[in-house]
């Protein structure tokens, strides 16, 4: 079926109308930020905006304008821009989760090597105190401290 000029020129207002809202984020429930939205929001077959179709150039318009603006940083589509905000925090999770995986590592190899000093201490203070059990030539010294208080000249 064939439209009139004046039907096609409504058409194309009513889609730039939606363009410009759906861009500025006013998405409709169950929407997105898309084609698939903007052909059902205007009213329009979806596959007129691919092929030869009439409203080809209106799709190419709305994704470059929907590229530039996420370019810039700015995503229209709350939906995404929640998808995008809990990737990069994820991304962020998994850095610490690993970073504090290589610390416990770490601080468990520190604590077996000191448990294994601490083990091999114990064993020379206990071989020393036998050895030193053994001999008479070690002299125990008095407990008491004897303070010797000299005069100085």
């Amino acid at each position: 079926m064939r439209i009139s000029a004046a039907q096609r020129a409504e058409n194309e207002n009513r889609i730039r109308a939606v363009m410009d809202r759906l861009l500025r984020g006013e998405i409709p429930p169950g929407g997105k930020c898309d084609i698939k939205t903007l052909a059902s929001e205007s009213a329009v077959d979806r596959t007129a905006f691919y092929g030869t179709r009439p409203y080809p150039h209106l799709r190419v318009e709305f994704e470059h304008r929907l590229q530039t603006l996420q370019q810039a940083g700015e995503i229209p589509d709350p939906r995404e821009a929640t998808i995008a905000r809990l990737k990069t925090e994820t991304t962020k999770l998994k850095e610490r989760l690993s970073h504090s995986e290589q610390t416990i590592d770490e601080l468990t190899d520190f604590r077996t090597q000191a448990l294994a000093r601490l083990a091999t201490q114990h064993e020379e203070i206990v071989h020393l105190r036998a050895v030193a059990a053994g001999t008479e030539t070690v002299t125990h010294l008095p407990n008491s401290r004897t303070v010797v208080i000299g005069s100085c000249s």
